[in-house]
């Protein structure tokens, strides 16, 4: 039964992170058609509008578009967080045999796209993590248009892959793309995470207290200088897994005010004083056997993938076709396009062979060397997760529309490339190892 449950619910984000996949390209193409038509000059101006928020002697005031990446941006990598933690914990990362295989390959899929990058720009290296990202939600849906045509191992292989990447591209954000650091903040930061993990020592299952510790954990870290998004991970790292009561317990429980609701109708058509404390019970059991940790993320996903992601993408992918930009910073751009284009596929497979080879890992016998190339290519869309890091790795608006327009041709022509390779696989259902 947990077995069915735990596959119906990753079914469930696959179908999910492609319909976002598919929403994210509409809202992709959107900017683009926008800040090319009469309406540019009110499209940059709209995110470009200040908007502060003052508590006390307090006060932050950044633009629209620094609120979307900086402040819904840590909700998306709260749930990013919480993701990676289940994964870790009860996922396809849960074990060594289990997790060797896509970290591998994750592992190879962020160095080999940033040495590419590094060996075209030596003197300014710091776009470095702009080609390492991989955009989860474009590269499932690529992966659903074409059906039944795609060995369903390789979805779940993606979906270890991505989890893999995002940890990496956690750790990039957090130690490379920071501000001027203020270290006083970070007194206060660890203050407050301290709180939170006396939160998980009295074993406090509620979700309240942690959200509203985490508002002041964004509100230090950003203060502090660094990314407000790793304030995201590290709240979703602190969020407890385990429920209240345990599933016998809830059954129980449950059953019994059943059973005080079924003896307690009446003929009157209002529910009364016996039956509401039946229904309330049941609620209460309701709340404490959910996993806090499975509750947020289950709350947080259709948030993310249906309205913070779209709304990244439509205001953060807003690029100026100028192509004399590109041919201004081609050796930034080309660092870009290969290593997304060559440096992901080339990492990700190269990485995952040899390991395989030297015994140190070994391929799953449900998916074929062809198929696991397909997925470098899928690796090397970028899209929204390199437009994020374009955000932070550069200043100069003339370079991040340059880069920009790369990330749109890698990613298009890494999905093209990796729609060609699956089809000539010739996968049919019948060939699925059960």
């Amino acid at each position: 039964m947990k077995i069915e449950k735990h596959v119906t619910a990753l079914e469930n984000f696959i179908k999910d992170e492609a319909f976002s996949g598919i929403l994210l390209f509409i809202a992709t193409i959107s900017a683009v058609v926008v800040a090319n038509s009469f309406l540019s000059k009110e499209y940059f101006d709209l995110w470009n509008l200040s908007l502060g928020v003052s508590i006390d002697n307090y006060t932050i005031s950044m633009t629209l578009m620094q609120w979307i990446n900086d402040g819904l941006m840590a909700l998306f990598f709260l749930m990013v967080g919480l993701e990676i933690k289940r994964e870790l914990l009860v996922g396809e990362l849960s074990s060594v045999e289990k997790a060797s295989f896509p970290i591998i390959a994750a592992i190879g899929g962020m160095i080999i796209p940033a040495l590419i990058y590094v060996a075209f720009n030596m003197d300014n290296p710091r776009g470095f993590g702009v080609p390492m990202a991989t955009d989860i939600a474009f590269a499932l849906g690529v992966l659903m248009i074409l059906g039944k045509k795609v060995n369903p191992n390789l979805k779940l292989f993606l979906v270890a892959l991505a989890v893999a990447d995002d940890l990496g591209a956690v750790m990039v954000v957090a130690t490379v793309y920071t501000n001027e650091i203020h270290s006083e903040y970070f007194l206060y930061a660890g203050a407050i995470y301290a709180l939170i993990a006396l939160l998980n020592i009295a074993k406090v299952t509620s979700l309240i207290p942690y959200l509203l510790l985490g508002i002041a954990l964004w509100i230090f870290i950003h203060s502090a200088g660094v990314h407000a998004t790793i304030a995201g991970v590290l709240l979703a790292f602190a969020i407890p897994v385990k429920s209240t009561i345990e599933e016998k317990e809830f059954i129980e429980n449950t059953k019994y005010s059943v059973d005080m609701f079924e003896k307690n109708i009446d003929e009157i058509h209002i529910l009364n004083h016996n039956l509401i404390d039946a229904l309330e019970q049941i609620s209460h059991n309701y709340d404490k056997v959910q996993n806090p940790l499975v509750k947020l993320e289950h709350q947080l996903h259709s948030l993310s993938a249906f309205i913070i992601m779209p709304l990244f993408a439509f205001s953060n992918a807003g690029v100026i076709l100028d192509f004399s930009s590109v041919n201004n910073h081609i050796m930034i751009v080309l660092g870009v396009v290969l290593g997304l284009l060559v440096g992901k596929p080339l990492g990700i497979v190269g990485f995952a062979y040899l390991a395989d080879k030297m015994k140190l890992i070994k391929k799953p016998d449900s998916l074929t060397w062809s198929e696991v190339i397909a997925v470098g290519f899928l690796g090397g869309i970028g899209f929204t997760m390199s437009i994020f890091v374009t955000q932070l790795a550069y200043t100069d608006e003339s370079v991040m529309g340059a880069v920009k327009i790369g990330i749109f041709l890698a990613s298009l022509l890494a999905g093209f490339i990796a729609v060609i390779l699956l089809l000539k696989v010739n996968y049919k259902p019948s060939e699925a190892i059960k």
